[in-house]
């Protein structure tokens, strides 16, 4: 096994530079990309601001203004408009707190929302209009959500979202991590992240000995929507994550104009497989207020997976889901027996 140390060279504090020098105006953007925002219908005033790490914007084609990763955080003037079904609150998580950070949907799991911190502002966002200071644990509210956890041993895994957990800087992570293994019915831990791919400078030595050093299953879920964001700094941070021993899994979310073709996910799926992850979720867009303009009928979804499983090995197809707020899991679309 390749070890953390290893693999993961990036020094602690690289990710915060990187951090502190995100595009947070949309005309500093377009400018590194050589476009105007003439050429793009864009809200330079969006409540739900911009930001994305330089790393990601490397990745972008310069002077393409259809770039499927500029589209994922450039916002449009599309995003203010009131479309019905659309609501602050798609998937009726408020009403699922009970315990501050703490969202319980599905038996045997429960969700700490662990910071309302994220890297990279997609426009997609479902928690986008999340109202976090009310509702996310944070350092000096973790013992509430904590002893709920230790409370229900109904439970054995704890997902750590938010925001983005690794937000958290590694001491404050390790501490969280700590806490949870003390727990004795706490068996998993999943940490569902998309820094590892629009900000590879957090897979730092640390991070990966806090992970390899839990003493719980580790399961980390990135997400990537394209396979143009995983280049050379993402694959070696990938491995890094590997050689800790967690189970790597990605998902994806399905975006008309960003990924919506067989063949952009059946080059995902291979450069996932060639860093050590395996597909697991390609979901159907969240109806969250501001992102309808990402939407694809579902018919139109459910033939593009067939074309996947069509072209690819099982284990290289995600499944196709859908979240329906009150339903015990996510539920597959498409397929014999399943929603279509």
């Amino acid at each position: 096994m390749i070890t953390a140390t290893q693999s993961a060279t990036q020094p602690a504090d690289d990710w915060r530079t990187a951090l502190r020098s995100a595009y947070r105006d949309t005309e500093g953007l377009l400018t590194a990309l050589g476009l105007a925002s003439a050429e793009l219908e864009v809200d330079a005033h969006s409540a739900f601001p911009l930001r994305v790490p330089a790393a990601f914007v490397r990745r972008m084609r310069p002077e393409d203004p259809a770039d499927p990763l500029l589209l994922q955080v450039l916002p449009l003037r599309a995003e203010t408009l009131n479309v019905p079904g659309y609501s602050t609150d798609p998937v009726a998580e408020l009403g699922r707190i009970d315990t501050p950070g703490l969202v319980r949907k599905y038996q045997g799991r429960a969700l700490l929302i662990a910071t309302a911190a994220c890297a990279i502002h997609c426009r997609y966002c479902f928690r986008r209009h999340f109202p976090y200071a009310e509702n996310q644990a944070g350092r000096e509210q973790w013992a509430p959500a904590l002893q709920a956890i230790a409370a229900d041993a109904s439970l054995h895994e704890v997902i750590l979202s938010g925001g983005d957990p690794l937000s958290l800087d590694d001491a404050k992570l390790g501490a969280l991590i700590r806490q949870l293994s003390e727990i004795p019915h706490i068996s998993t831990l999943r940490i569902h992240t998309r820094q590892p791919v629009v900000l590879p400078q957090r897979v730092t030595v640390e991070l990966c000995r806090v992970l390899a050093g839990a003493n719980m299953r580790v399961v980390v879920v990135i997400h990537s929507n394209h396979p143009a964001e995983i280049d050379a700094e993402v694959a070696a941070g990938l491995m890094a994550l590997r050689g800790t021993g967690a189970l790597l899994l990605n998902q994806s979310v399905l975006l008309r104009g960003v990924n919506d073709s067989v063949e952009c996910l059946s080059e995902l799926s291979f450069k996932l497989l060639d860093n050590h992850v395996l597909p697991y979720y390609l979901h159907l867009l969240d109806p969250v207020a501001g992102a309808a303009h990402f939407a694809l009928p579902q018919e139109r979804a459910i033939a593009i997976h067939d074309g996947l499983a069509n072209r690819l090995p099982g284990y290289l197809v995600p499944k196709l889901v859908r979240e329906i707020p009150g339903a015990p899991r996510k539920m597959s679309v498409g397929g014999d027996g399943e929603i279509s």
